[in-house]
């Protein structure tokens, strides 16, 4: 059994729109690369129809993988809640610094930590799951625990 994988519906979309991409213009592309690279002759030594074996394999494992987290996909909801949930936006304080970061809890296919979209799978997201604003909860990290506030939920 595959777990459920949580995206927004822009999540969900964009990973069909890469899906039918992949099917329809880059698996044929591919196709004919390999066609190319065999005219060329002696394979065991043909660079060209190495790399396209190579295209031709991740391409075909990124297919499978789109259509697994498709198939497997639960739409967050744009959340408006009193508790941190996926899907929701918060703003935290993080308690020993006083510095105030607001992140956006999605699921792991969409986490992007450099536009602060945070996997529900991470330390800091599984720790303020279900927190209400006010709250201090503890977050368990690699590098040691610390404390952060729930400032906001939106």
């Amino acid at each position: 059994m595959t777990n459920e994988v949580y995206v927004t519906a822009q999540g969900l979309d964009d990973m069909k729109k890469e899906l039918d991409y992949l099917i329809n213009e880059k698996r044929p592309e591919v196709i004919n690369a390999l066609k190319e690279a065999r005219a060329l002759g002696d394979l065991s030594e043909n660079a060209e129809y190495d790399a396209a074996r190579n295209d031709q394999a991740v391409t075909e494992n990124r297919i499978k993988e789109l259509e697994i987290l498709i198939e497997n996909a639960k739409i967050i909801d744009d959340v408006k809640t009193d508790n941190v949930a996926i899907g929701s936006n918060v703003k935290i304080e993080y308690v020993e610094e006083g510095d105030v970061e607001t992140y956006s809890i999605v699921g792991s296919t969409e986490a992007d930590p450099f536009n602060n979209k945070i996997s529900n799978e991470s330390p800091i997201a599984k720790a303020i799951l279900g927190a209400k604003v006010n709250d201090i909860v503890s977050v368990e990290s690699p590098n040691g625990s610390y404390n952060v506030k729930i400032v906001e939920i939106f």
